[in-house]
């Protein structure tokens, strides 16, 4: 298993802006299509932004507008600029391919509180 490792998250005040990175040393990274992901308690984990492998983007309904993904194929990584940040962004995200594998990282906590 190759470790999935998101970082950047942080307690935040709602209109505020976060950057998470993700290491993902995966063989073969560029020919990946990547995503990131959050789970909140009791819920499904649910795909908040994709990237394909050239670079054709999409995002769920809610991040259009505030979230920006983006990857770095040399240094094998992912990142989710986040701006506007809202409460119901709470929640820990993970980084994975799209599909996503069995395994995940640890991730990466957001909470969004005034």
């Amino acid at each position: 298993q190759v470790p999935l490792a998101e970082s950047g998250g942080a307690l935040v005040q709602p209109g505020g802006s976060l950057r998470l990175s993700c290491a993902a040393p995966l063989t073969g990274f560029s020919i990946y299509n990547m995503a990131w992901y959050r789970q909140t308690p009791g819920k499904e984990r649910e795909l908040v932004a994709l990237i394909t492998h050239d670079r054709k983007i999409d995002y769920i309904d809610s991040a259009k507008g505030r979230f920006t993904i983006s990857r770095d194929n040399t240094k094998r990584a992912i990142y989710l600029q986040m701006n506007n940040l809202e409460p119901g962004d709470t929640a820990v995200y993970y980084c994975n391919r799209s599909p996503a594998m069995p395994y995940w990282g640890q991730g990466t906590q957001v909470t969004v509180s005034s």
